[in-house]
């Protein structure tokens, strides 16, 4: 058998994770087009602040640069694919990183995907590589898929804690084998199928399934404003069935939640089927924004002010408490909007990189003798609880805004 030699192609939040662990066992690569993000890794920085200097061994091998990497006979690609402007997907890392394969691709040569993809991408992409090389797939190469659940900043649910998905198409004994022996340095417990077109589609509908559900609070918190009803206390007594599933209200954003529905209906809609309740989440979830601004202007208005003429400060602007990922945050687009509205607008946000701090002008701590007119609460963390508690006080308590009553 031959020796395997691993090569992560992609090492953001998800790729960096998988080659740290697969790096306990196999002499590996990391490939990246971000030449900035080679530099940190090989002195051991991780700007998205996921792991510390302790986390990297010496079976690492960071590079920019595809000769490089022909050597290795296990490839796992783990690009972003996020969505264009018209909401269609946007498969041009993906289609580089194939089209890098097959300049390089070898006899017994194995491929993942772990991109977000719709359903019969990995088959196209198959064909793709058969065309520019004259190799057969599950013949002279083989290629599989195996979804990423990658949850930034969860310290429960890592990497390795987590199931795994591993889906690829062969009876071949030594590809399994070697498949295997990789995967389950990554993870505990696989999950094997031999079905990639419902490995995909399985990874689309976890997120579709919670993107709905929080549209769902979101909309019940929107009636229940409008209606003036305590929402709180509707979740409280709604709970108390056993079968009630309790998600919060907020802000969704991230690099999942807002892209994967796209991908599904794009497929659906090649086909001809309108994806409605896949995409009815998407609506809901994006106009939030406009919530909390309305939310924002109605308080000022209360005390005869405007955002023009308002001291604002915003907490919480990754697209989630605890990480530096910024990736289609909306409390950041919110944030933009009230710099381009308002001459005196403040954010804090402790976890997002120095570099964005920098750029965009945001504290690095909260004076809470300020003089703010409004303090928004932007994301829900203990971090940012305390944060309130501390600020809440007689002085400032009648400043704080609370638009998805995490605090109150």
């Amino acid at each position: 058998m031959n020796k395997i030699k691993p090569c992560i192609i992609g090492l953001g939040y998800v790729g960096l994770p998988l080659i740290l662990n697969i790096s306990k066992k196999f002499k590996t690569f990391g490939f990246d087009v971000n030449k900035k993000r080679i530099t940190n890794l090989k002195k051991k920085i991780d700007t998205n602040k996921e792991f510390l200097s302790s986390a990297f061994n010496n079976s690492l091998q960071f590079t920019c640069n595809p000769k490089d990497i022909k050597e290795c006979n296990f490839y796992i690609i783990c690009v972003p694919t996020p969505v264009l402007k018209n909401k269609k997907p946007d498969l041009n890392n993906l289609t580089s990183a194939i089209k890098m394969i097959s300049k390089i691709l070898k006899i017994n040569d194995i491929i993942f995907i772990e991109s977000t993809i719709y359903p019969g991408l990995t088959e196209e992409y198959r064909n793709l590589l058969e065309k520019k090389t004259n190799l057969k797939c599950n013949k002279d190469f083989f290629m599989g898929y195996s979804p990423e659940r990658v949850n930034p900043g969860d310290k429960v649910y890592t990497l390795k804690n987590i199931n795994k998905i591993v889906s690829i198409d062969t009876d071949k004994k030594s590809v399994l084998s070697k498949v295997l022996k990789v995967y389950k340095i990554v993870s505990k417990k696989i999950v094997f199928s031999k079905e990639i077109k419902s490995a995909e589609t399985a990874k689309v509908i976890e997120n579709i399934q919670r993107d709905l559900n929080i549209a769902l609070m979101n909309e019940i918190l929107l009636i229940c404003k409008k209606l003036k009803i305590n929402f709180k206390e509707v979740v409280r007594l709604a709970e108390t069935k056993w079968n009630f599933l309790k998600f919060n209200p907020g802000l969704v954003g991230g690099h999942c939640l807002p892209v994967d529905p796209y991908y599904l209906s794009s497929i659906a809609a090649k086909n001809k089927i309108k994806a409605t309740v896949t995409l009815s989440g998407r609506k809901v979830n994006d106009g939030m924004s406009n919530f909390v601004l309305d939310q924002l202007k109605n308080f000022l208005k209360l005390k005869n002010k405007t955002i023009k003429s308002s001291k604002i400060l915003l907490i919480g602007l990754s697209y989630k408490s605890g990480i530096a990922d910024m990736r289609n945050s909306i409390n950041f687009q919110i944030y933009n909007f009230l710099l381009k509205n308002s001459s005196n607008v403040q954010a804090f946000d402790p976890f997002v990189e120095n570099e964005i701090k920098i750029k965009y002008g945001i504290i690095k701590k909260v004076d809470k003798k300020n003089n703010y007119d409004a303090i928004i609460f932007l994301s829900k963390s203990k971090k940012f609880g305390d944060q309130f508690k501390k600020l809440n006080t007689k002085e400032n308590g009648f400043k704080i805004i609370d638009p998805f009553e995490y605090y109150k």
